[in-house]
C-alpha cells in the first residue's frame, strides 16, 4: 500500500526501505534530532529525500508534531475540520454539518465543536487535530507524537483508535511503551544506521548498541522501557 524505496535525507539517515500493508501499526522511535519528524514530511512530500522514492496511497490522514493554534484566532474546532473534510469532496460540495460532529465525537471531542480552537488546551487542540487526520477515510495515517499534551487516559484511547482504524498507522514517538501492545514493527533511527523489525527485536542492547556507536542498555523499569 505505502513503500520507501531506499529513501535517504542526507545527513539524518540513509537507504530506509519499508513496506507499509493497510492495517499494520508502524513506531518509530530515535533519539532528538535523529530525523523521525522528517521522515514524516518526506514521505507527505513536504521535503525533498536526497535519496531513493516513495510510493503512497491517495488518502493519507496527518496529526502533525504539536504546534498551538494562534490565542485570538476567529476559528471553531468545526470549522478546522470541515475544511479538511471538505478537500477530499467534489468541487463546490461543502462538508456537512453532521459528518464533522461526527467525527469530533469519534475522537472524544463533540463537546468542543463551537470552541474556537485558539482557547483550547493542548490537549483539546491534539484531539482536533485527531478529527481531521480521520477524515475521509484514509488509506494511510501519519502522527508525530500524537499522544504529547493527552493524559493517560486520552492517550489509551488514542492508541486504540489507531490501532483500530483500517488505515495503516506510522506513529513518530520517543517511547514504546504506550504502543508496545498494539505495534506491528519499530523503526528505529540511530546515529549510526537504521533497524527496522519487531519491538522485541529491535529494542535489544545489541542492536542498540550497535546504532549508536557505543554501549546502550535497554532496561525495564516499573514495566517502562529506559534506554539508557
Amino acid at each position: 500500500m505505502a513503500r520507501l524505496n531506499n529513501l535517504s535525507a542526507e545527513p539524518l539517515w540513509s537507504g530506509v526501505s519499508l513496506e507499509i500493508t493497510r492495517g499494520e501499526f508502524i513506531a518509530v522511535l530515535g533519539p532528538n534530532g535523529s530525523g523521525k519528524s522528517t521522515l514524516l514530511t518526506t514521505m507527505l512530500g513536504l521535503r525533498q529525500p536526497s535519496g531513493g522514492s516513495v510510493d503512497m496511497p491517495e488518502r493519507v490522514g496527518f496529526i502533525p508534531q504539536q504546534r498551538m493554534f494562534p490565542r485570538y484566532l476567529p476559528v471553531r474546532a468545526r470549522d478546522i475540520v470541515s475544511l479538511t473534510l471538505s478537500h477530499g469532496l467534489l468541487a463546490g460540495r461543502r462538508a456537512r454539518r453532521g459528518d464533522v460532529d461526527k467525527l469530533l465525537e469519534s475522537v472524544g471531542a463533540g463537546h468542543l465543536a463551537d470552541a474556537r480552537v485558539g482557547i483550547l488546551s493542548g490537549g483539546q487542540q491534539q484531539l482536533v487535530r485527531q478529527a481531521q487526520a480521520f477524515a475521509n477515510d484514509p488509506e494511510l495515517i501519519l502522527a508525530d507524537e500524537p499522544l504529547l499534551s493527552l493524559d493517560a487516559s486520552r492517550q489509551r484511547e488514542t492508541v486504540e483508535r489507531l490501532a483500530s482504524a483500517r488505515a495503516a498507522v506510522v506513529m513518530v514517538t520517543h517511547s514504546i511503551d504506550p504502543v508496545m501492545e498494539v505495534v506491528d514493527k519499530v523503526l528505529y533511527l540511530g546515529p549510526h544506521g537504521h533497524v527496522v523489525g519487531p519491538a522485541r527485536e529491535v529494542l535489544r542492547s545489541d542492536v542498540l548498541s550497535e546504532l549508536y556507536g557505543t554501549h546502550v542498555d535497554v532496561l525495564s523499569v516499573h514495566g517502562k522501557t529506559v534506554i539508557v
